[in-house]
């Protein structure tokens, strides 16, 4: 029997052993070989997929009643038929009925630019489910009750913690509900971000800006505001030392209603800049998570760093400090909107090192904001305009990049 039922009487999908815990006990296997070499060809087959976008990579494979592979299939991305779908459309009804399948993920439960698996699955007659991670998105979990409850036997947990790995960005964005948002900043060891002339290139060292410029190709989209296009006309790329371009290039994202030069170069980025034309975080952030984007990193101004900090968005903050003191006006981070140490936002160290002769910090809040958090905070980086950004005319590319 492959369900569990639980101290409220319901039944629920019962973790398939490891090899070395089934000794002694009914062996969880579906053909003479175990369930994790059909689990690891889902995964391969999840890999095909697109590893970032609005749906995760899911893989799946469909196994007859002598535990033969007779149809395989992946998730194309968003709008594409998911894994299990595209797996059981290559067989027939009658070969689809009584058989089993073995999935990367929980099958989805909602009706989106397509409907539920798990109705799929239960038209299809299927008999068994074993899938490896869980569905943590908040309309889209579920699947594994709703098969249950059509008398479906559901398996979980087989090889969950490489399937977790795999899907690490998604699943991460999925809990949150949000993009996962990394704030960084880089400052003097007086916590300033410029001189008093407003001069900061460069503040840290050379260590310190190619580690930046990694981090900027690990996340799918980079934020700053109109007032750091209009000071500094940045490529916000992700470049080598070398200044060769990372294969990976976040998204560009210009927070504000301030409009922008057509030759500034964000419009030279190997990816369409999304200019919102507005201040508010939480719009910005449901725009980007409806693009697919599941990682932000906020490299903007001070003003921007702490609208995304009181809004209670951010999940982590990665700090360079320089050992040099500017004194002056020019903090990194303005008003937080604290006005008394017992509401002070208390971070736990993640990571500390010296960079060069840079100290490089690491750090998240000691308590994730609520999901109620102030995510409706605007931020206040450029004060409110009319126009619009126009797009971009002349043909040859400015020299300056930051």
């Amino acid at each position: 029997m492959s369900t569990q039922t639980n101290e409220q009487g319901t039944q629920e999908p019962r973790d398939v052993q490891k090899p070395e815990e089934r000794q002694g006990m009914a062996s969880a296997v579906i053909s003479p070989l175990p369930v994790e070499v059909f689990m690891h060809r889902a995964i391969e087959l999840a890999a095909r997929g697109p590893a970032r976008g609005l749906n995760p990579q899911v893989g799946c494979v469909v196994l007859d009643s002598n535990g033969a592979i007779i149809a395989e299939g992946w998730h194309r991305g968003s709008g594409n038929p998911h894994a299990e779908v595209d797996a059981l459309s290559k067989i027939t009804a009658d070969q689809a009925a009584g058989s089993t399948l073995v999935v990367t993920l929980e099958p989805c439960n909602h009706t989106g630019v397509t409907g539920p698996c798990t109705q799929a699955i239960i038209d299809a007659k299927v008999a068994r489910v074993i899938y490896a991670a869980t569905d943590p998105g908040h309309s889209s979990g579920g699947g594994a009750q709703t098969l249950l409850d059509a008398g479906v036997e559901v398996d979980s947990g087989i090889l969950g913690e490489e399937v977790n790995e795999q899907l690490h960005d998604w699943m991460r964005s999925a809990k949150l509900g949000r993009p996962f948002v990394t704030v960084k900043w880089a400052s003097s060891l007086d916590g300033r971000a410029a001189a008093e002339d407003g001069t900061s290139q460069w503040i840290s060292g050379e260590a310190a800006r190619e580690r930046v410029h990694v981090q900027r190709s690990e996340s799918d989209a980079i934020v700053v505001g109109t007032g750091t296009i209009l000071a500094d006309n940045p490529s916000l790329t992700a470049r080598t030392p070398g200044g060769e371009l990372h294969g990976n290039q976040p998204m560009p994202v210009v927070i504000g209603e301030r409009p922008i030069p057509s030759d500034s170069l964000v419009y030279w980025h190997p990816h369409e800049a999304l200019v919102t034309g507005h201040r508010n975080i939480e719009q910005t952030l449901t725009e980007l998570r409806n693009k697919g984007v599941r990682s932000v990193f906020v490299e903007g101004g001070p003003t921007l760093a702490s609208a995304f900090i009181e809004a209670g968005v951010v999940d982590r903050f990665y700090i360079y400090l320089a050992p040099v003191l500017l004194g002056g006006p020019k903090l990194a981070l303005t008003d937080l909107g604290i006005s008394t140490l017992t509401e002070r936002l208390n971070l736990k160290l993640i990571a500390m090192e010296l960079l060069g002769e840079d100290i490089y910090i690491e750090a998240k809040p000691a308590k994730p904001a609520p999901p109620e958090s102030r995510a409706t905070r605007e931020s206040s980086d450029v004060p409110a305009a009319p126009a619009a950004p126009v797009a971009p005319t002349t043909t040859a590319q400015p020299a300056k990049e930051s």
